[in-house]
């Protein structure tokens, strides 16, 4: 299973990275949805996971563009945010959020999560 980590938080990056590492195939990290859109073209995620605060593009607008995508409108897409807004949840149930995520996070619910998700 190849994940792919949007955050623009080295910190929660690695602390993903290193949450998953032992529970999947591969963790590539994006540094905001722009970066995120470049390694899409170029490679395929089983799962994405997205912080929605982030400069240029928030994560709800990224997962948007995923949805739009044919090879990625199945793809499980987690949102992973300090935000625990019901609307904003509602707004990233509509566009496509898989499930929702509130930092801090646990790393072995996160893992589960995953690993579920990903079949």
């Amino acid at each position: 299973m190849n994940v792919l980590a949007v955050d623009d938080s080295p910190t929660i990056r690695e602390m993903v990275r290193v949450a998953l590492v032992e529970g999947v195939e591969s963790v590539v990290t994006a540094t905001d949805a722009e970066d995120a859109l470049g390694l899409i073209d170029r490679q395929r995620f089983d799962i994405v996971i997205t912080d929605y605060n982030m400069p240029g593009m928030n994560g709800i607008e990224l997962v948007e563009v995923l949805r739009s995508r044919v090879e990625y409108r199945h793809v499980p897409i987690l949102m992973l945010t300090t935000e625990s807004d019901d609307e904003l949840k509602r707004e990233g149930r509509r566009a496509g959020c898989t499930g929702w995520i509130v930092k801090p996070f646990d790393p072995a619910r996160l893992l589960s999560v995953v690993k579920k998700l990903g079949g």
